[in-house]
């Protein structure tokens, strides 16, 4: 059994003592936390413990980065009865006449698309903003923006303004936006690898966990009630005022701190404050090296990541991947369960549980990916759930080509809505933001967040102004679109995205670089791969 005691006369390193191991047959130098030659004991079980510092910020960013997201993509549409009549009802009270239905429906529909335009505006704001002064100030300035939000929509029925429920609205959306594009950025610096997919998983987690408590507490026994909208539609501002008041207590990102600001003092602080004592030597080195390898610590424009050779393959990716996430045809599913829910004879009172029962398997999936991510790594998450997807979504389009000949296809229909949600949850939903997180380095991750935004809420426009009239004229063979869009991406992810899985930023980067520069072009020494690196980061 080894033994392991602190070395005679040893320096410390950032202020963790070195070790040396005293056996049978040798002595050897190393940290017992990673040495190869120490056995299994309890502290390998202490990593919660050891960790408590990221956990508890994971938590902190979660609440205030993607739950607002969820929470007011599902949370619109349980009031949508009472805010139409509130606006009937305003309107009759100024002008002594009702609007037209039609008029009532357009003004409906805008509520929910200024969302999007919101969240555009604030994604696009995002990347200049948290580049000038830091993720953490900006997330507060996103607390205060929702708040404000969160306040105009809760007096909006006593101010007797439907225009507040715009404006609350569309301040939401620019809150979400920023909120959405800092959330998956934050969260992968602050961890080490082998936490990395974890910790980046847990931002679906917490958009799932949104979308159900918007599904819970819109409900007609809760606040989904008449008198109770107002307070329904304000309720985001909780979650904002939480990580407002908390936030402060944790540091910047350490490869913000290093990289950016240039403090190794500061930087030493943030990695004791999250990571706990232990041996970091090797994470500590790999973020000297992404130091090293860049040319200027400024974040680099959208342009000039648009631009950069050393990006190309990278980019592909990114489009790749969020593209299929918005057209992988989950928002179909969601729209046809309450149809199929109807057709298999459930009672219109069960229909808003049901919906919440999908909700809570698309959440409990997520928690699912966060604990298979670092074991089966983003790669397989991604192809292995495209492959899945498309072979329910085929089952699916039969099964509902077939609901009128044979009782039982609506049961079966059902399963398989489940069955869809559970394998996005597991794959595409959580293992994307991981990708796009752990590809770019610290100079270009702002602007190319900046370019993830844009893609994910124009794709989100787009496709609720088209989805209708394709189920219009397709109805379920609509799903032959998602299933041909997820069949190509998933050929795609298979040949051309490495696995990140245990890798630095630097490794990842040498990867794609075979493919940005091709074989002959990437240089096996790590001196002329930072020379690659500063001169295709001089744009």
């Amino acid at each position: 059994m080894n033994r392991w005691r602190t070395a005679p006369g040893a320096k410390e390193d950032n202020g963790l003592p070195t070790f040396v191991c005293v056996s049978g047959e040798s002595s050897y130098w190393g940290w017992p936390q990673v040495a190869s030659k120490r056995p299994r004991t309890k502290s390998h079980r202490r990593i919660p413990v050891q960790y408590r510092g990221l956990f508890q910020m994971v938590l902190v960013l979660g609440i205030g980065g993607s739950f607002p997201y969820g929470f007011q993509i599902s949370v619109i549409n349980y009031p949508s009865v009472h805010i139409r009549k509130f606006i009937n009802e305003t309107w009759m009270e100024r002008h002594g006449a009702p609007l037209p239905q039609e008029t009532i429906l357009l003004m409906w529909s805008f509520i929910v698309s200024i969302y999007g335009l919101g969240g555009l505006v604030g994604s696009v704001c995002c990347g200049y903003l948290t580049a000038k002064y830091r993720k953490k100030k900006c997330q507060m300035l996103t607390n205060v923006i929702l708040l404000v939000a969160a306040l105009i929509m809760g007096f909006s029925k006593r101010a007797g303004s439907f225009e507040m429920v715009f404006l609350g609205r569309l301040l939401y959306g620019v809150g979400t936006g920023f909120a959405l594009n800092i959330h998956p950025q934050y969260v992968g610096e602050i961890s080490p690898k082998k936490l990395r997919g974890f910790t980046n998983a847990t931002v679906a987690v917490f958009l799932t966990l949104g979308k159900v408590c918007g599904q819970v507490i819109g409900l007609g026994e809760i606040l989904g009630s008449e008198p109770f909208w107002p307070f329904l539609l304000a309720f985001g501002g909780l979650m904002a005022l939480i990580q407002l008041a908390v936030l402060p207590c944790f540091p910047d990102s350490p490869s913000y701190l290093l990289i950016q600001k240039g403090n190794e003092e500061a930087f030493l602080k943030a990695i004791k404050q999250l990571w706990g004592e232990g041996d970091h030597r090797a994470e500590i080195e790999d973020l000297k090296k992404e130091k090293a390898a860049v040319a200027s610590p400024k974040s680099l424009r959208v342009l000039e990541v648009l631009r950069s050779r050393s990006m190309r393959w990278q980019l592909y990716v990114t489009i790749t991947v969020i593209t299929t996430l918005q057209l992988c045809g989950i928002n179909a599913i969601y729209f046809y369960s309450f149809e199929v829910f109807r057709t298999a004879q459930f009672e219109e009172g069960l229909l808003p549980y049901l919906a919440l029962g999908v909700g809570l398997c698309e959440c409990l999936s997520s928690v699912l990916c966060s604990s298979l991510i670092e074991r089966l790594g983003r790669r397989t998450l991604l192809w292995g759930g495209y492959a899945s997807m498309v072979l329910v979504l085929a089952l699916l389009t039969v099964t509902l080509s077939l609901q009128h000949h044979y009782f039982w296809m609506h049961y079966a229909s059902v399963g398989l809505i489940f069955l869809f949600v559970l394998f996005y949850g597991i794959g595409p939903s959580g293992a994307t933001i991981s990708v796009m997180v752990e590809i770019f380095n610290q100079t270009f991750r702002p602007s190319a967040f900046v370019i993830v935004g844009i893609l994910n809420w124009m794709g989100l426009f787009l496709l609720g102004m088209i989805f209708p009239v394709i189920v219009e004229h397709l109805g379920p063979f609509c799903f032959l679109i998602f299933m041909a869009i997820l069949a190509v991406s998933g050929v795609f992810i298979y040949l051309f995205l490495p696995e990140t899985k245990g890798k630095s930023i630097m490794e990842i980067t040498m990867e794609f670089n075979k493919l940005n520069y091709g074989k002959k072009q990437v240089f096996p020494t790590e001196n002329s791969f930072l020379k690659e690196t500063v001169f295709c980061t001089r744009l």
